[in-house]
């Protein structure tokens, strides 16, 4: 694929190598089931060989696209218009920004699309951007190597023998779970925040999960929670409103769901401030969290606001996925 005014960056597939540019600018789009995500950040290469990475900017789109998969087993005509328009101003966007490289990924809801296939055949003639669905064991893996960098850079949590990261979706939830330093179980659950409002899960899912979960916690001192997805980013913040809290206390998350539970979406909207594609799924968001906070018996969930798209990009920082 060559550079033209159409199609301005490569692929993390296609890309040179860019270890020589003293800067650079890289892409990440996260497509999920409740929204698509673009990410891009600047990467400066220091002399004594480190990188300094700032992000310049990050857009969120609710394109919602497990309301129609979890539902009808496919997306609409009139989500796939809303999911190539939203493709085309991304790539207008990583033009603008000059991008040199990026990674388009696709998670639960179009792993389980119909017309899964034909949609990247659209989006790649139309936008001009090759989107992968990654397979849930990608896409866990990437998470968990996203947090490791986050672990690792903070000495108050680098040392402590063990965590449970967990990623909360709308299609799916991930769970590492890591030992002295090492991923010891790795596991993507069919279960997330669109499906249960969609009705496609099961409280047995959940207490599936929930004791699954439980058996990596026997035997071992209590261990923390490190979380991402939006909806733990956003009930962290909400926790924090009336005093700075390092960490979101289970019991917190707990009284917050009950609050959350207890209203309409509408009256989610307007005491929380929440816009309504936040609103509906921020409660089933909270109820899984819970149960694997129930089944650790954790007392604590650290959240350090990152997710799949910071991971792809680190990904290519590191020189992996097929980069020459």
């Amino acid at each position: 694929m060559k550079k033209s005014d159409s199609q301005p960056v490569l692929t993390a597939t296609e890309v040179e190598d860019l270890s020589c540019s003293q800067c650079y600018n890289l892409a990440a789009i996260d497509v999920g089931s409740n929204a698509a995500r673009l990410l891009i950040k600047h990467v400066e290469c220091e002399p004594d060989g480190g990188r300094h990475v700032s992000k310049l900017m990050f857009l969120r789109v609710p394109l919602r696209l497990g309301m129609d998969v979890f539902g009808s087993g496919e997306v609409s005509e009139e989500r796939a218009k809303e999911f190539v328009a939203t493709m085309k101003a991304y790539r207008q966007l990583m033009k603008v920004y000059h991008v040199e490289r990026y990674r388009a990924c696709a998670t639960s809801a179009m792993r389980d699309a119909k017309n899964g296939a034909d949609l990247l055949r659209r989006i790649e003639h139309k936008a001009h951007i090759r989107l992968d669905i990654i397979t849930g064991d990608e896409e866990s893996r990437i998470i968990y190597d996203n947090h490791l960098c986050w672990t690792l850079a903070n000495p108050d949590h680098a040392q402590t023998r063990c965590f449970l990261y967990v990623d909360v979706g709308g299609g799916s939830t991930e769970i590492n779970f890591i030992k002295d330093g090492e991923r010891q179980y790795s596991h993507s659950f069919n279960v997330g925040t669109i499906r249960l409002l969609k009705g496609k899960g099961k409280a047995s899912d959940i207490q599936a999960m929930r004791d699954e979960v439980a058996l990596l916690a026997k035997g071992q001192p209590p261990f923390d929670i490190i979380g991402s997805g939006g909806n733990i980013n956003k009930l962290y913040r909400l926790a924090s409103k009336k005093r700075k809290l390092d960490y979101l206390p289970v019991v917190t998350l707990r009284e917050l769901h009950a609050a959350l539970s207890a209203m309409t979406v509408e009256q989610r909207m307007e005491v929380y401030g929440l816009k309504a594609d936040r609103a509906d799924v921020i409660v089933p968001a909270a109820e899984l969290f819970l149960a694997i906070a129930d089944g650790l018996k954790a007392k604590r969930i650290l959240v350090p606001g990152m997710g799949l798209a910071d991971g792809i990009i680190n990904e290519m920082i590191a020189g992996t996925q097929g980069v020459r």
